[in-house]
């Protein structure tokens, strides 16, 4: 009889354990979430046209357009995480002398249609000569962790048993030029991240660690923005990639126009030569009055 009771009160406790199990099974797996620079530019299976022969022309200093790639769909991070993460990347481009201003472009914009014709309308509504286009690919795992172990409470598994997060990310900022179509540069940015949580925060921690992998390649990519903003403007002065000329009241220093520097450096010389001729004025009226009758 005591043994019955006994196997009678491990029935519903080994089913409340497995009711457990199976909770926390769905955390366990792989996701992913993607934005494709091919398929936006060219949608419906369009095959990419062969290179412009065109050289592009750019009218300095240029607007440029900032805007995240539109996605599969998942919600890799929220509108404020991506208004933040673009305004790092922003950063990048301050301050440049070729650059006149950045126009963060909300996604929502890039959704009302694909392919460049979308994107021309979208860079005349910005009045913008230029896009920069971020894209991103990340994948998250989350198993079991081989180190941990289960240990079960009255209330299931509550306390020790281990999730292992893997998360990769790659990212890559495209920058066009809408006259042309032409690509002028690109720099990407990736991340690996291995983080570790109860199995009852599984699914924050999974969240959280694909948000700290996203920020961290999108640094690393700003990096990679900073060099070849540098190594493109070398390019175009040295391998003549594009032409270059400029818009009224911003001529190249040197060139059609003084700059601040030279016209500091004359102003000091004229009056220079004022005070040496102010100086000498009264010793020539000396001399002309000796050598009067």
């Amino acid at each position: 009889m005591r043994s019955m009771t006994r196997s009678m009160l491990l029935i519903p406790l080994g089913v409340l354990l497995a009711g457990c199990s199976s909770l926390f099974a769905g955390d366990t797996g792989r996701t992913g979430v993607s934005s494709s620079l091919v398929d936006y530019l060219y949608p419906r299976g369009e095959v990419p046209p062969p290179p412009d022969d065109r050289v592009p022309h750019l009218e300095l200093p240029i607007r440029v357009g900032l805007a995240f790639v539109p996605g599969d769909g998942g919600e890799a991070l929220t509108e404020s995480q991506r208004q933040q993460l673009l305004e790092k990347v922003r950063a990048a481009f301050v301050g440049r002398e070729f650059i006149e201003a950045i126009e963060i472009i909300p996604e929502t914009y890039l959704r009302q249609g694909k392919g460049f014709d979308a994107l021309e309308g979208v860079a005349r509504l910005y009045r913008v000569e230029a896009v920069a286009l971020v894209s991103y690919d990340q994948v998250a795992f989350v198993g079991d962790a081989g180190s941990s172990f289960w240990y079960w409470t009255i209330v299931g598994a509550y306390v020790v048993k281990g999730s292992e997060h893997e998360v990769q990310t790659f990212v890559d900022t495209a920058v066009f030029d809408m006259g042309t179509r032409s690509l002028l540069f690109r720099a990407p940015g990736a991340d690996r991240l291995e983080t570790r949580s109860t199995l009852v925060d599984s699914a924050q921690a999974r969240r959280d660690a694909m948000a700290e992998s996203f920020e961290k390649a999108m640094g690393a990519m700003t990096v990679n923005l900073d060099t070849e903003l540098d190594r493109f403007k070398t390019r175009v002065e040295q391998e003549q990639v594009a032409v270059v000329s400029y818009k009224p009241g911003h001529e190249k220093h040197g060139g059609g126009s003084l700059g601040p520097l030279p016209l500091l450096a004359l102003a000091a010389w004229l009056l220079m030569i004022g005070r040496l001729e102010r100086r000498n004025q009264p010793r020539r009226e000396r001399s002309d009055t000796r050598e009067a009758p």
